[in-house]
């Protein structure tokens, strides 16, 4: 009697091959999403430090450090250093978004969506990589300057999805609030995203070029792109006071309110820290805090839009009962 050839099993990426023998607890899975969202911030303060010490065209091509060198000499001084430095915190940063699809991977029952958006993330992080070292070739331009940052907003949005999703189920989305709240919502993120992208006009058209005095500028007035971006502070800031009294006229659930009181609290810090830079001329310090509250605004109003409506765990034992009144809103 012949015995039956050996076959040779699927062949399992990494990903899936540790995933078969290891299972992240609920918290280890939040702390590797929030390490995502932690270096999303970290890696753009750090850009911003970058800029703010002329050190921009420290590394002066892409991806090499310079033409003859993978890695920073001594040629480069400080501001290579400082160049390099930030570029060697990418990898960091993809560490941090490796363990997050890595926890999401691993997670039983396997959460595919966690996975795609850790996946996202990773993708988020090597096409700015590559704007970055496009920025470096074209000498600062602060087009496309600008563009970096959005698109490091892009990877902080992603990566606070995911970990605000680590908390909740796979189901579909339910309202927590009526619809005019939720529309509230989205006007409030709307703005800030325009609060977002008029601050990078005035980083543009500002005095801190990143390099040299002979790095290209945006033609527009400082000091009114700056009254531009003001207004549209402003505004926020009054979306944020509505948003935080609606929410307890129609009594939300505690922790939606928690968000609104948390992002009234960033945006009273952001906009003070605002002022003082402005009527101080600018000092690198403050705008790097500005940098920082740029940041924590953004994750404080997606914090407050998603917690607009629940994703319940469908494992749950007992389902929630439907509100007619959220229901006839949606």
């Amino acid at each position: 009697m012949h015995k039956a050839r050996p076959t040779i099993g699927p062949v399992l990426n990494p990903f899936a091959s540790i995933a078969r023998r290891w299972t992240p607890t609920p918290r280890v899975l939040r702390r590797a999403a929030l390490a995502a969202v932690v270096m999303s911030v970290v890696i753009v303060v750090t850009g911003g430090a970058v800029r703010l010490t002329g050190s921009g065209l420290g590394c002066d091509t892409w991806p090499k450090c310079t033409h003859d060198s993978l890695i920073v000499t001594s040629a480069q001084g400080f501001h290579g250093a400082v160049e390099f430095g930030n570029r060697m915190l990418t990898y960091v940063l993809c560490a941090a978004v490796g363990w997050a699809i890595l926890a999401a991977r691993s997670a039983k029952p396997w959460r595919r969506s966690l996975t795609k958006l850790g996946w996202t993330q990773f993708f988020i992080v090597m096409s700015n990589a590559v704007l970055g070292g496009i920025t470096v070739w074209l000498g600062l331009n602060p087009y496309s300057v600008a563009a970096h940052f959005l698109l490091a907003t892009s990877l902080i949005t992603v990566t606070t999805i995911t970990w605000v999703r680590t908390g909740e189920g796979d189901a579909a989305p339910r309202p927590r609030v009526p619809g005019p709240v939720r529309k509230l919502g989205w006007a409030l993120l709307g703005t800030s995203f325009v609060l977002i992208a008029a601050g990078t006009v005035v980083t543009g058209s500002g005095p801190h070029a990143g390099d040299s005095s002979d790095v290209p500028r945006m033609p527009f007035d400082w000091a009114t792109t700056a009254h531009v971006h003001a207004i549209a502070a402003w505004l926020v800031c009054a979306l944020a006071v509505a948003m935080w009294l609606v929410l307890k006229v129609v009594d939300a659930p505690d922790d939606t309110r928690a968000r609104a009181r948390d992002l009234l609290v960033v945006l009273l810090a952001q906009g003070a820290i605002g002022y003082v830079q402005f009527f101080t001329k600018l000092p690198e310090v403050l705008v790097a805090a500005h940098m920082l509250g740029s940041c924590l605004v953004w994750i404080a109003v997606l914090r407050v839009v998603l917690g607009l409506r629940e994703r319940p765990v469908a494992s749950a034992g007992i389902p929630a009962q439907s509100d007619p009144a959220l229901s006839a809103a949606h």
